[in-house]
């Protein structure tokens, strides 16, 4: 029989990037027959800037990685121009720059993330400011940091947009608002390049009320949302569809029980469904997952219960593994926010939680950094920390399968987005580990043999991550 061990994760390389090392052990004077699992996936959580309030307080949008590898996002106040808010860039390893600082006039407070247009720009929304009454605006902003905003709210075409951008197949933008319309209970708009803004839709109330997030593109052109109120039961909020003419169809309408102040962005599943949180409501009355399809067909697969977080308030990421990845602004060991993995059938695994020197509160999901690794924000924190900061959780990749057959060593391993490792080797603990090979990972999963690993009484090996 196999003896597997995973060692503590340690750190190493001065001088240096940093690496994250994950072992496995195994015993070859046994035998081995057939496969047996290995060791799960490992993660741990870094910071990787904390804000101070001159380059920036509160960071409550989603990161939106740029061609060129960075992150640029948004901080909701702060920054040396009235603390308006600023957009920053932060590189992985933890550089941050200012890019600009907002001034009311051309927007205040923005609380989502940015979007890549068609010409390499950035697009977003602030909640307040603007020259129409303080209602919200749209901004384009370059690479370097010259801003422009292209359209102010006046609330008879909304006001206060919540909502990350999309950019649909037209090269056009929509979103939603969270209030204002023709019935002062938020819209959903289109937006060109050059600021041309379109009302396409209000809610009603009945149709949904209080849009907080955006959009997400369907693979039939239309786009789906969600309303954090509004609906035919009780009020708690609706999935709804509306095309790019401004038909809008409600799908559900939530009952608490299935959840309740749907907050975040729809992801989409490999499945055709969309896949969501609930910030309230469930079985504990802290927040679920669901899954929704096209056609109105709502499951609620996960409900949150306070020790495996609670409040959702970002969207999922959908990985190469086929799960989902997510943050809660709550609940976990310390009760300020968790990251967590569901599958689709509703499987809810803790990660990591928050502790408050390492962030608190996450109001956005996460993104994936060309490392494979994710990359987020919190809101909050405690110390240095207490601006919200950028946070990486490094994800080892999991020996799904190993096996021991003719003197050869096998292992197979799952590492979700992750471009490759480094299998790393040894016949003795004290002794150097040597590079074995870099395993490169094809639809997240790598294989590789060692020849010799059968030759020897004991061999260890394991993964650099960088």
């Amino acid at each position: 029989m196999f003896l597997t061990k995973v060692l503590s994760p340690l750190r190493h390389g001065r001088g240096g990037p940093a690496k994250l090392l994950f072992a496995i052990m195994y015993g070859a004077l046994c035998m081995a027959e057939g496969v047996q699992t290995a060791p799960a996936q490992g993660t741990q959580l870094q910071t990787v800037y904390s804000f101070a309030s001159t380059n920036g307080i509160n960071p409550f949008g989603d990161l939106c990685r740029g061609a060129d590898g960075n992150f640029y996002g948004t901080t909701t106040s702060g920054g040396t121009n009235g603390g308006y808010g600023t957009v920053f860039k932060v590189t992985t390893n933890g550089l941050l720059t200012v890019l600009t600082q907002f001034a009311n006039t051309n927007g205040a407070d923005p609380q989502a993330g940015l979007v890549v247009g068609k010409d390499g720009n950035f697009y977003g929304t602030t909640v307040d400011g603007g020259t129409n009454g303080g209602y919200g605006t749209i901004f384009v902003m370059t690479t370097n940091g010259l801003l422009t905003t292209i359209a102010s709210f006046n609330n008879t075409n909304g006001a206060f947009p919540y909502s990350t951008l999309a950019l649909g197949n037209d090269g056009n933008f929509y979103g939603t608002t969270y209030f204002g319309g023709a019935n002062s209970l938020g819209t959903v708009f289109k937006v060109s390049t050059n600021g041309g803004l379109t009302s396409l839709a209000s809610f009603a109330n009945t149709n949904g009320a209080a849009p907080h997030e955006g959009l997400t593109l369907g693979n039939d052109g239309n786009f789906y949302g969600t309303t954090a109120l509004g609906g035919t039961n009780g009020g708690w909020g609706t999935v709804f569809r509306v095309t790019t003419n401004g038909l809008l169809t409600s799908l559900v309408s939530f009952n608490n029980t299935n959840g309740a102040y749907p907050r975040a962005l729809l992801s989409p599943g490999s499945d055709g469904s969309f896949y969501g949180t609930t910030y309230f409501g469930g079985s504990n009355g802290l927040g679920t997952v669901f899954r929704v399809t096209t056609n109105g067909i709502l499951t609620s697969l996960a409900s949150f219960n306070n020790t495996n977080g609670a409040n959702p308030a970002g969207g999922l990421i959908l990985c190469s593994d086929g799960n989902f990845y997510g943050t809660t602004y709550a609940g976990g060991s310390s009760n300020v926010g968790t990251i967590f993995q569901v599958t689709t059938n509703g499987a809810l695994t803790v990660l990591s939680s928050f502790a408050g020197a390492n962030g608190a509160n996450p109001l956005a999901g996460m993104t994936t950094g060309s490392d494979g690794d994710f990359y987020g924000t919190t809101a909050n924190g405690s110390g240095s920390s207490s601006n919200g900061l950028v946070f990486k959780l490094l994800l080892s990749p999991a020996w799904t399968a190993v096996s021991f057959s003719n003197q050869n060593f096998q292992a197979t391993l799952a590492g979700l987005a992750r471009p490759s490792v480094q299998i790393q080797a040894t016949t003795n603990l004290t002794a150097p580990w040597s590079v074995l090979t870099n395993l490169v990972f094809t639809n997240g999963t790598g294989q590789f043999i060692d020849p010799s690993g059968g030759s020897i009484p004991q061999k260890f090996y394991r993964t650099a991550v960088e």
